[in-house]
């Protein structure tokens, strides 16, 4: 099967519903007019909608700028992690960490785009970009996916966001090109197996116009995202404003879709448009957002709660992960505990044995403070086991006792033997 034939019905199952037109916005000729205007813009964009709103985070710098040359982990932690205040970090991917010099990633030579296309092993394995409507996902060659890359013109092309490491022995020799920066790898979820957390870490190849639409990363988790080649666009926006704001309900045209070209070009203009109109309006209280160009060497830190959106205005090859850090630990075992509620069980179990003592205490005071059950836990099981035995035995005994009462009716009813008439 050529690369044409494999991607035409990748796409065909990723998105159904366009029956293979994925050119019809003319995003490919359109597109060049939006780089243009973002290079020849400021690099990192602030949007507030009024004084008050500017007052807010005048004395904040989003993103702070940081050099892993020079900036250690006790600062990042305590300056920018616990403040929640999202981050570009410098020289990671060129070998430093936490101030010192720690040795350059492989990553910097072995994924740029004619390395892979010569890596005979890579090249040929199947790499995840898209899902379909049943949710299975949808794999391509990385062969056939780099001539997609050079000759799509697709408004938004597909796009390889794959976390099957440990499912193929060829892949997981991406594992060993980068190392986690040490800023981030604190993680909690580390400390429970990896077939019960949920996916955390990928590998990206995107064509530019690909991109992600704007979300938040899931159980609370925060994000770092190192990029390797090409150039990103980002949005983001703090915590505090709702779903219904940053995704542009009711701004957005029946004939556009739920892609990052579309948001960037279209969508997000109107949502700050509306923001700056309905200024006074509760609902867009403190509205604001920042944009910004991540380029290649350059690694972004996305807190817990933010909102965003990223756009490939290049072809752009990366690695991301999301983790969980004790020092944003309430918020991610809120969503934890009832979004996932046997790993949070091994989670709390794992925190009193792996040194997190404080941390597993914290979490049953949030439980008590919230009267909230844990379902896995044995005295919880227990009682429900118990309930059920007393449930089935409350049944039968009504059960019982109906067939007992049908019995005394039906004798009562019943007419009078003839050797009784006698």
């Amino acid at each position: 099967m050529g690369w044409k034939t494999e991607l035409h019905n990748a796409k065909l199952g990723h998105r159904p519903r366009l029956k293979g037109n994925w050119e019809r916005d003319g995003c490919f000729e359109s597109f060049p007019d939006l780089v243009e205007r973002l290079e020849k813009e400021e690099n990192y964009q602030s949007y507030y909608i009024d004084e008050e709103t500017t007052d807010i985070w005048r004395n904040k710098s989003i993103p702070s700028i940081l050099d892993a040359a020079t900036c250690t982990r006790e600062v990042f932690r305590k300056e920018y992690e616990e403040q929640c205040i999202p981050s570009i970090i410098k020289n990671i991917a060129a070998g430093y960490d936490g101030g010192e010099f720690v040795g350059a990633w492989a990553a910097q030579d072995k994924w740029q785009i004619k390395a892979l296309e010569n890596d005979d092993v890579l090249i040929e394995r199947r790499y995840k970009c898209g899902e379909d409507d049943y949710e299975k996902n949808i794999k391509v060659k990385l062969r056939h996916f780099i001539e997609y890359g050079k000759e799509n013109q697709d408004d938004s092309p597909l796009y390889i966001f794959d976390s099957s490491f440990d499912d193929d022995r060829g892949k997981k020799r991406l594992l060993d090109d980068y190392r986690v920066p040490s800023y981030f790898s604190d993680d909690l979820f580390r400390l429970i197996s990896e077939s019960r957390r949920p996916p955390y870490r990928w590998w990206l190849m995107g064509p530019k116009r690909s991109g992600t639409c704007v979300h938040i990363d899931p159980l609370a988790t925060s994000a770092w995202n190192t990029l390797v080649v090409g150039k990103k666009r980002w949005v983001i926006f703090p915590p505090h404003l709702s779903k219904s704001i940053v995704k542009g309900n009711g701004l957005v045209r029946n004939d556009e879709d739920d892609e990052a070209v579309h948001y960037f070009s279209f969508i997000l203009p109107r949502i700050k448009r509306k923001a700056s109109l309905m200024r006074g309006i509760p609902k867009y209280k403190n509205f604001c957002c920042f944009e910004f160009t991540q380029n290649a060497g350059e690694t972004i830190y996305i807190p817990q709660g933010w909102w965003h959106a990223v756009l490939n205005i290049t072809d752009t090859v990366a690695v991301t992960q999301n983790f969980c850090s004790p020092r944003t630990f309430d918020k991610s075992w809120l969503k934890t505990r009832s979004g996932r509620k046997r790993m949070a069980w091994k989670l709390l179990n794992a925190l009193d044995e792996h040194g997190y003592p404080e941390l597993a205490a914290r979490a049953r005071e949030l439980n008590e403070r919230d009267d909230f059950v844990m379902k896995y836990d044995p005295v919880e099981i227990e009682k429900r086991q118990r309930m059920e035995r007393q449930r089935k035995k409350d049944s039968k005994r009504r059960k019982d006792k109906k067939k007992e009462d049908a019995s005394k009716r039906t004798r009562m009813d019943s007419p009078t033997s003839t050797a009784d008439n006698v």
